[in-house]
């Protein structure tokens, strides 16, 4: 039989092309970095709105052994730390093998969770300005519980409603592209230290219509958003990485490296890592203890594996259990940023994490926890600097909560700190390179490229919380 090939139809009009960005929407973000208030509440109002918010609904959180975790259990034969219908996530073991670095090889607890969220913020013009749509969610793992969070932050198996509980609030924003126009869409990775290639969608919708309105919601600036973020434990991390999203003006245009030899270093770092992460039993895993109560480590460093019952009367559930990671110490995350030809620049460096889909991302200069280092016969490169800074050259400082979901009073001191040739040399060490803002801001519109500690500093650019 001879099959002929069928052409599709011709289109009836012209094709209609478009710009490949839109030239406008970078000063429509600027100009809601800009307003300091807008149609909700105050800026400092918020704080009592979230006390609100707290006192409306139940919210408890205790630590319980892992035997009274309803619906988890230790699976015979590996150990992992699994729920019985098989969502969710597991807690396995992971042995990490690196071509580079004071450490080659190690073994840890690490989260498996094969699905990837959505991170969601809907966005509506009033009165001329951008206005985003904010959440007072509560996170078990939050020293504060309550924070701000997306429009949506949601697991697949929570708007799938594997957990049998409510429906999302505002998830079809995000599933369904008659109700608004995508202004960022991309994935992005979460902490490679404790997930296990896990990636989120991030994603910016500007809403058609009228959004209805909801208690546990409200619509501030970007700006209020920024000047929040000038405050300890305000803003939770699923919210500043979809932050850092949002387009960021480039008055200069100019840089150190041009983006082809940016790329081409990232690309080099990338190549010259070999990384092995191999997923192993949790039982018997070098280095760590099983009790009762927890999972730790021999040495008393880094995290353990805990578990809590949990009461929220504002979420899909009203109630459950889960297992959490609880590190040890407060983190330290700092860009060094210098002004090199008069334009801003931050010193990157090329991480490699455990957890990474693809072995290294950009994060900020300094990213540790300094407990962990302590006794050992040097510090990481930088750590000094950062820590010994006076307060003349701090630009930013405060602490953040991680993702409070799935981690346990995890904070970190997050900094911006000023620093001259003696402390970060124009001629950057192996594994670090001098970037712009605005080339970040470039990159994190792909997969992939900047980690989730790097992100959070970058959105409090996006957002005016800082200006260098």
């Amino acid at each position: 039989m001879i099959r002929t090939a069928v052409s599709a139809p011709a289109p009836a009009g012209p094709v209609r092309l478009r710009p490949l960005a839109d030239p406008e929407l970078p000063a429509r973000f600027a100009r809601s970095a800009a307003a300091r208030e807008g149609v909700g509440p105050r800026t400092e109002e918020v704080a009592d709105w979230l006390a609100e918010r707290r006192a409306a609904h139940r919210f408890r959180v205790d630590r319980i052994p892992f035997e009274r975790l309803d619906g988890w259990s230790f699976q015979p034969g590996t150990g992992h730390l699994a729920h019985r219908s098989g969502r969710f996530f597991t807690v396995e073991g992971l042995r990490v093998t690196s071509s580079a670095g004071p450490v080659r090889q190690w073994h840890q607890p690490i989260i498996n969770q094969p699905e990837n969220g959505i991170l969601g913020i809907v966005v509506k013009e009033f009165d001329g300005v951008l206005h985003l749509l904010m959440q007072a969610k509560m996170e078990p793992g939050n020293r504060n519980l309550l924070q701000l969070s997306p429009t949506v932050q949601a697991t697949r198996s929570n708007y799938t409603r594997a957990h049998r509980g409510g429906a999302v609030r505002y998830v079809e924003y995000f599933t369904d592209r008659s109700r608004g126009r995508v202004l960022a869409d991309v994935l992005q990775s979460e902490h490679g230290s404790w997930f296990y290639r896990k990636s989120n969608r991030n994603m910016i919708v500007e809403a058609y219509g009228e959004v209805p309105g909801h208690p546990d919601f409200c619509w501030l600036t970007l700006g209020q958003i920024g000047e929040l973020l000038r405050r300890d434990n305000v803003v939770n991390m699923d919210a500043r990485t979809v932050l850092a999203c949002a387009p960021f003006p480039d008055p200069e245009d100019v840089a150190l490296h041009s983006e082809t030899e940016l790329l081409s270093w990232f690309t080099a770092e990338r190549a010259r890592h070999d990384l092995t992460a191999e997923r192993v039993p949790l039982d018997g895993l070098p280095g760590w203890r099983r009790g009762p109560w927890s999972i730790d480590h021999e040495e008393g460093r880094y995290f353990r594996v805990v578990a809590v019952s949990v009461e929220a009367g504002s979420r899909e559930v009203s109630g459950w259990s889960q297992p959490l990671f609880e590190p040890r110490g407060l983190g330290v995350t700092a860009f060094l940023t210098r002004r090199i030809g008069g334009t801003p620049h931050l010193l990157a460096h090329a991480r490699v994490e455990g957890g990474f889909a693809d072995t290294v991302e950009l994060g900020p200069t300094v990213q540790y926890t300094p407990e962990n280092y302590a006794g050992l016969p040097s510090p990481p490169p930088f750590l000094e600097t950062v820590l010994r800074a006076g307060r003349e050259r701090i630009r930013y400082e405060a602490v953040h909560s991680e993702e409070g979901g799935r981690f346990l009073n995890a904070e970190s001191r997050y900094l911006f700190v000023a620093a001259g040739e003696a402390e970060a040399p124009l001629q950057a060490p192996p594994g670090y390179v001098w970037v712009t803002p605005y080339q970040l801001s470039r990159l994190v519109r792909h997969n992939h490229y900047l980690n989730v500690q790097a992100r959070t500093l970058l959105s409090c650019l996006t957002s005016g919380a800082v200006r260098l």
